[in-house]
């Protein structure tokens, strides 16, 4: 192993499940997954992180708190790797922290996007060189600030010969399509990943996510809400293109459901909810990538059964040619893991003054180098 291309990526996405840990090896040709931890959220700080989503009273406090003991709960999760992993913080050259979202508004006049999870208190308790706020550089260059891992999956499959689509699925999803001919890929986000079937559930019963698909799976697909829904302004729009809470949550739900007017049992709309995210994805892709021969998913929505499933039957209906759904783990990246290992590279971008965006992803006027240093 050669330590001198060891770093550490964190990862906290829009589902607020928890915190992704990886180790990772760029030594090789291919990135290689060392070590991994999943940190659940503490019920009482994902409640917080998921109020701040959305304005409220005192925010400046709250958010200031919240980010000091996000970055407690990111420096555990390096320490803890450390020890399971057996290696040395020594031996690692830079942490590069996501953090958690917390406001996205890449379409406002005086755009702007808020990750928290203080790197200075990371950096401080781990002993490590951390690299976060990799979104707002993109931003001040009139880019989106997201999404940032295609330029991850083009060095990863940089090797494939099939036109293919990355597709992360965790509160949102976004796609990366790559095609072997050019250099540059598309990628953007397409609508809700898992976050309206796991707000809807919560509501209903209490659950934080609906496993496997199995609530959705009892209900029928309201055709008439899914065309209301998939008319939405955000599905038309062309890329580069990028979304959140702010935007897909309960009150848009509402809102629709309002405008059919006929009421819908609750898991008829959460049927219909799985399928606009697979439909969303599928059609996504399909105008944008229609030469595409793989989906590989990566994300929480892959380990949803019916979504997983109701993706590659509408691939099969809107692909002339057939399309195959996989995990990315059949091409040898752990999909649990795929956003913490990107901003493990995107680390590495950043400490060798390397881009980190893509232009042609997030409508940024030029390349950057991403992300403020922090060290301990």
């Amino acid at each position: 192993m050669n330590s001198s291309k060891l770093f550490i990526g964190l990862m906290s996405g829009t589902s607020v499940d928890g915190i992704d840990a990886a180790l990772v090896d760029f030594s090789g040709n291919m990135p290689q997954l060392i070590a991994h931890n999943e940190t659940s959220f503490p019920e009482e700080i994902r409640n917080n992180i998921l109020t701040l989503c959305s304005s409220g009273d005192n925010e400046i406090d709250r958010c200031g708190q919240l980010d000091i003991e996000i970055g407690h709960l990111f420096s555990q999760a390096v320490n803890a790797l450390l020890i399971k992993a057996k290696i040395s913080a020594t031996e690692i050259l830079a942490i590069g922290s996501h953090g958690q979202t917390v406001r996205h508004r890449p379409a406002l006049p005086s755009a702007f996007t808020l990750q928290i999870g203080d790197p200075n208190t990371i950096a401080h308790q781990t002993g490590i060189t951390t690299i976060a706020d990799f979104r707002r550089k993109d931003i001040a260059l009139g880019g989106q600030g997201a999404p940032l891992l295609p330029a991850f999956h083009r060095a990863v499959f940089k090797s494939s010969s099939k036109h293919t689509a990355i597709v992360n699925i965790g509160g949102f999803g976004n796609v990366t399509l790559l095609n072997p001919l050019k250099q540059w890929p598309l990628g953007f986000d397409t609508g809700p990943g898992n976050t309206l079937l796991d707000l809807w559930i919560h509501q209903h019963q209490g659950k934080q996510y609906d496993e496997n698909g199995n609530w959705a799976s009892q209900g029928f697909v309201n055709k008439k809400l899914l065309s209301e829904l998939m008319a939405d302004p955000y599905f038309q729009l062309p890329p580069p293109k990028s979304t959140g809470r702010e935007y897909f949550n309960l009150a848009w739900l509402n809102a629709y459901l309002e405008k059919v007017g006929t009421p819908i049992q609750p898991v008829d709309i959460q049927a219909t909810l799985l399928l606009l995210t697979a439909q969303s994805i599928v059609d996504a892709i399909k105008i944008y990538g229609p030469d595409t021969e793989e989906i590989l998913v990566c994300g929480g929505g892959v380990h949803n059964k019916r979504l997983m499933k109701a993706i590659s039957t509408t691939a099969q209906k809107q692909f002339t040619s057939t399309v195959e759904t996989l995990s990315t783990e059949m091409r040898g990246v752990n999909p649990d893991y795929m956003e913490s290992m990107g901003f493990a590279w995107l680390a590495m971008q950043t400490l060798e003054r390397k881009p980190g965006n893509l232009p042609s992803v997030t409508g940024a006027r030029k390349e950057a180098v991403l992300g403020a240093v922090y060290y301990p």
